[in-house]
């Protein structure tokens, strides 16, 4: 099979088109002929080593987190899902690899697909979808909560939205002008320029943050938050209590403590929580998701749709932060 591949950590690494071996499909495996793949920062930040200290990789690496297609190969103990089914789905962190042709993944990570949805719109939603309402969770997220969800029309905020405000929640986001149509028809209820105006300045008294950014706008954020107010960040690194739930050990745990004692700090000045988030694959969830998608209650939203050998246009598109929306390669 056609694979996009890189050779060693870093940031200027290019993909590199190979034929790889079909995958091995374990005994509650399925493999998937994939006919979409979205484009993740995770994706960059696997490639950059980033993520080398929570998940192992060989060489040549595939990229790539979420996908859909059609199953064209069952194992022996699956019980869910049959040859020809049309599914999507995010593998465990051991198993990603979907720019490629075929995937092998554990049938407890897939769902069948909204049938309402196309391949393309199907890969935009399992990474994006899976990491908002694990994150949701986290925080405790309700009807009225009001929420801040920054960089609202990135590919987690516009899943996001729509997500919170389902839930009944009052959400407020940040964009350029050109964002500013997107996010408000998508709910958004206060819509900060972030190029004319300090969020910190206009928001107050939140109950939640979903931090997919980052950096600055994770340190401004505990300013608007009132106790015992929770932020959940995908953008920032993992802090000790991360580490000591998923077990990573004493070295880690003491790592990114240190490197998080900033945070730290503002948990304390403000009376609230941070915790950091890496998403896990549920294929329960996304049939919950599907269900959403079915009924109209959320959208996928797509920038653009790149042929499986223009992966690497994809990734530098998505790289540099201008996307409204998911960035899909078509692969069959």
């Amino acid at each position: 099979m056609k694979a996009m591949v890189i050779d060693r950590y870093g940031k200027n690494v290019p993909l590199r088109l190979m034929e790889r071996p079909t995958p091995l499909v374990g005994e509650h495996e399925v493999l998937v002929e994939i006919h979409a793949a979205s484009i993740n920062p995770v994706d960059f930040k696997i490639r950059d080593g980033i993520v080398r200290l929570l998940a192992k990789y060989e060489f040549p690496l595939t990229l790539g987190n979420d996908f859909s297609g059609t199953i064209i190969q069952v194992g022996s103990k699956v019980t869910k899902f049959s040859i020809g089914d049309e599914v999507y789905g995010r593998p465990r962190k051991t198993r990603i690899g979907t720019f490629a042709e075929m995937v092998a993944v554990h049938e407890d990570d897939i769902a069948l697909k909204p049938g309402n949805l196309s391949f393309e719109e199907a890969a935009s939603i399992p990474l994006v979808g899976l990491t908002t309402i694990q994150a949701f969770e986290m925080m405790g997220l309700k009807a009225g909560h009001k929420i801040f969800i920054p960089a609202g029309s990135g590919g987690v905020g516009t899943f996001a939205i729509q997500l919170a405000k389902e839930m009944g929640a009052f959400v407020a986001t940040t964009v350029s002008e050109k964002g500013y149509d997107l996010v408000k028809s998508l709910g958004a209820d206060v819509i900060v320029n972030y190029k004319k105006e300090s969020f910190a300045e206009i928001l107050k008294d939140y109950d939640a943050v979903f931090d997919t950014v980052g950096k600055d706008t994770l340190i401004k954020s505990f300013e608007i938050l009132k106790p015992p107010g929770k932020i959940v960040s995908i953008a920032a690194l993992p802090d000790a209590k991360f580490a000591r739930k998923e077990n990573l050990g004493l070295f880690r745990m003491i790592l990114f403590s240190l490197v998080n004692l900033k945070t730290a700090s503002l948990e304390k000045k403000y009376n609230v929580e941070y915790l950091y988030h890496f998403m896990k694959p549920s294929g329960k969830q996304l049939t919950f998701i599907k269900g959403l998608i079915e009924q109209g209650k959320i959208i996928p939203v797509i920038d653009r749709v790149y042929p499986f050998v223009d992966t690497q246009e994809a990734l530098d598109y998505v790289e540099t932060g201008r996307a409204k929306g998911k960035v899909i390669v078509r692969i069959k």
